[in-house]
């Protein structure tokens, strides 16, 4: 017996496990991001981004690591302090070229693979926005914003910098403009365009004088504002870049998504020519093949529907015929890698709540899923693997590697594991439910940290933006589900009609029916959950959403606002009429109108929030950002004037410097708090 009681005593006596703390809006905002995976061109490393979070100056670091693909530890290249980002190989893997500020301008740098100093290789007067090199490791494609007037310039850099210096006693600061696009996204146009210019690496690795390419096209290369050097590339003999462009006029391009690819000799021998004419609709993304016979790129097919599905599309360079590789597979691919036998491209796209990696074969147009649960935000190929950042609902991205079928997927990195340790996060679950029609329609769960089956907790029901978008199994850094599990609530939310990943049919279903199939999808989706998740507590619950789902926050606010306790509307659409007026991309407004505000005026009124003001009665917490230019301000604050007449309990959550998103760290905190705050106000909690 003094065995067993002996055994009790140091159990009794042991300091009890500390239960893990749920997970915050903290952690969110200081979570390192790992990013932009790389093989080394023997396949025996991998680059990559990471992004820390310097708190206290509101603002994330980044900086470019090595990591063996064997054993081995990970080797930091660049210092925070640098800010490097869009790392590339060198030809022969012994570099790594890079792009970071140096006297506030950013300029090429590179810096030994194996660890050193790293060095600035270009002296430019303007900031370089991406770059590619040539397989020669000599050549270097770049991009810079320059005023179209430069162009024929000898000197377009040296020009553009001279008119950007105003005399020190100028005083007067107004512009004058003569076509839309006057701002976009967050920013007011100065007249600049970012244009594509090729240099030549000299024998002390410094980039010679750098040569203007598409000076004659009137759009920027790459595309703004998200574009990246995905956009161009060049030939494998690298003799030729091929780059995307928006191949509109004037004021057109603020309605037109007429993307085209072009090719120009890199010697500057010739203009560019327009390889895909014939399609009035988006083609980017231009993948040469490894053999130098034919060009991959994405298309669309329908002009002014940014959200149509991209199809894989194959050139051949020698005669100009195209064809569309899978024209069967119901899915919008992202970009392409191509396998190196030439026999199969790669890519990732939404399919049911996932984003996974695809194989796809040249020849036959075969689709293969290779890696299906969460999210390949980023991918490479090689010989013999693959290199994937994978992310999760419960998990930030990680880098893994594969088989090139997908297969003996395994870790490379663990960036947040020491945070993550004792952090609790809630599980997931998706659940489908007849939806408007009858369609299928998929919507997910997440439950609070500390959950228990006999208890009912309150919920957050977020409804997602695009509106061609979708919840899915990954990880966000604005809207994430587990920030409101940590605070003790579940979270439910719907791939409503118009989601991407469930067909185009399905995508296109939403366009001049936002009040229609979507809500009547919410509906049903909330009452689906409430029937087969016994612990959601409808009698306290808000619903929330952004942009789109702001939309529908307002929408619901006047023809669906029973079940609510409150509401959170960020950034959200208050008078679709004005929107059509008041955005930078029209293209958007008139295709899910069915064209313009003074042709189709019945369109924009057939679900316009304000006409439902009189019906509103929860309370409603809005958030607007000042240089949001896609939903702008006024948006926003007519909401919350609409509120406060009313005499409706609500807040304006502004932030003068964020724009559609809310970016910087300490904003994203302040934003999280107060939407909490307001979610544990009206739920009692």
């Amino acid at each position: 017996m003094k065995p067993l009681f002996a055994a009790v005593a140091l159990a009794a006596a042991a300091p009890a496990l500390a239960a893990p703390t749920p997970f915050t809006v903290k952690d969110l905002a200081t979570l390192e991001r790992v990013s932009s995976p790389q093989l080394s061109p023997d396949e025996r490393s991998a680059l990559y981004q990471l992004r820390v979070t310097d708190y206290a100056a509101n603002r994330g670091r980044t900086s470019l690591w090595v990591t063996p693909l064997g054993n081995g530890k990970p080797l930091r290249l660049t210092e925070d302090s640098l800010g490097a980002w869009s790392g590339a190989w060198s030809a022969d893997g012994k570099h790594v070229f890079f792009v970071a500020g140096k006297d506030d301008v950013q300029q090429l740098w590179r810096v030994p693979a194996t660890g050193g100093t790293p060095e600035a290789i270009s002296s430019l007067p303007l900031d370089i926005g991406s770059f590619a090199i040539a397989a020669d490791g000599r050549t270097v494609a770049f991009t810079t914003d320059l005023f179209v007037a430069c162009a024929e310039e000898s000197d377009p850099l040296a020009c553009t910098k001279k008119r950007l210096d105003k005399p020190a006693d100028a005083k007067a600061s107004g512009r004058v403009y003569d076509q839309l696009f006057v701002r976009h996204w967050d920013t007011w146009s100065d007249g600049r365009r970012s244009q594509l210019l090729v240099a030549t690496l000299g024998d002390d690795g410094k980039l010679g004088t750098p040569r203007l390419l598409s000076g004659s096209i009137d759009g920027d290369v790459p595309s703004k504002p998200f574009g990246d050097a995905s956009e161009y590339a060049f030939s494998p003999d690298g003799k030729t870049l091929y780059f995307a462009v928006r191949n509109a006029k004037g004021s057109e391009q603020a309605w037109s998504t007429n993307f085209d690819i072009f090719s120009v000799p890199v010697d500057g021998s010739a203009q560019p020519k327009n390889l895909t004419p014939d399609n009035p609709a988006w083609d980017s993304y231009p993948l040469p093949s490894r053999d130098g016979k034919t060009l991959y790129y994405l298309a669309m097919k329908r002009p002014g529907f940014e959200a149509d599905r991209f199809g894989i599309h194959a050139l051949d360079l020698a005669t100009g015929a195209s064809r569309e590789i899978a024209p069967s597979w119901d899915r919008s691919a992202s970009g392409l890698k191509e396998s190196v036998d030439g026999k199969l491209l790669y890519t990732a796209a939404d399919d049911w709540g996932q984003h996974p990696l695809f194989s796809v074969e040249v020849a036959t147009g075969k689709v293969t899923k290779l890696v299906g649960d969460g999210t390949v935000s980023a991918f490479d190929v090689g010989a013999k693997r693959l290199l994937l950042a994978r992310d999760t609902l419960k998990r930030p991205a990680d880098l893994f590697t594969a088989d090139t079928r997908g297969r003996s997927l395994k870790p490379l990195t663990r960036a947040n594991a020491e945070t993550l340790k004792d952090l609790a996060v809630g599980d997931f679950e998706f659940f489908t439910f007849a939806g408007h029609g009858g369609a299928t329609v998929q919507g997910y769960v997440v439950k609070p940290v500390g959950f228990k089956a006999n208890r009912r907790y309150p919920v957050a029901f977020i409804i997602h933006g695009g509106p061609q978008g979708a919840m899915n199994n990954g990880f966000s850094y604005r809207w994430n589900p587990q920030t409101y599990a940590g605070q003790g609530f579940a979270v439910v939310t719907i791939n409503f009609h118009g989601s991407t990943g469930y067909g185009q049919a399905f995508t296109d279903s939403i366009s001049q029916d936002w009040g229609g199939k979507p809500l009547e999808d919410l509906k049903l989706g909330w009452e689906a959950a409430l029937k087969k998740y016994k612990f959601l507590d409808a009698d306290r619950a808000c619903a929330l959403g952004a942009s789109y789902g702001g939309y529908m926050i307002n929408w619901i606010a006047g023809n669906w606002n029973e079940p609510w306790k409150c509401l959170v509307n960020h950034d959200g659409v208050f008078d679709t009429r004005a929107m059509g007026y008041v955005t930078e991309e029209l293209w958007f407004t008139e295709w899910e109108n069915g064209g313009t505000v003074y042709d189709k005026p019945e369109a924009y009124e057939r679900h316009n929030p304000l006409n439902h003001v009189d019906q509103w009665r929860v309370p409603m917490l809005v958030v607007q950002g000042e240089k949001d230019y896609r939903i702008p301000t006024s948006q926003g604050t007519a909401t919350f004037t609409a509120l406060q007449r009313r005499g409706i309990p609500s807040q304006l959550l502004y932030f003068p410097d964020e724009n559609h998103w809310v970016l910087k760290p300490q904003n994203s905190v302040q934003w999280h708090e107060t939407v909490n705050a307001w979610l544990k106000r009206w739920t009692g909690q």
